[in-house]
């Protein structure tokens, strides 16, 4: 929800903002025509990308409810589909500070140093 705040300022950055969720489309969708959620939520509900970037939580086994779920982050993925930075934390009840994450996306739009493929793990 915080990030739909967010939104506008990373607009102006002509940044895309998406979420994605291990939660299947029909519970997505549902959620976001409840919340009026302004951007793409996706489905990853086989964990083929929570598995691709290496974010699933490892404490639930297959079989388990929790199966699948990610460690809260945040990805910046450039314009070349390279993920540019990381923001992860291991506690799945904090997220990223978007101050933080806005600050370092901003930072490596408007560097002419800005190197492809940098991670950045808070």
């Amino acid at each position: 929800m915080q990030l739909a705040e967010w939104q506008s300022r990373f607009a102006k950055l002509e940044v895309n903002v998406a979420a994605m969720s291990y939660d299947p489309t029909k519970v997505i969708a549902a959620f976001a025509a409840s919340q009026k959620i302004g951007y793409p939520l996706l489905s990853d509900a086989s964990h083929t990308h929570v598995n691709a970037f290496g974010i699933r939580n490892e404490d639930y086994p297959e079989g388990d409810a929790a199966y699948g779920i990610p460690h809260p982050g945040i990805l910046f993925i450039d314009t070349d589909d390279i993920v540019a930075l990381k923001f992860a934390l291991p506690d799945y009840r904090k997220r990223p500070e978007l101050t933080d994450v806005y600050a370092s996306v901003a930072k490596l739009l408007n560097s002419s140093e800005a190197q492809p493929g940098v991670t950045t793990t808070e």
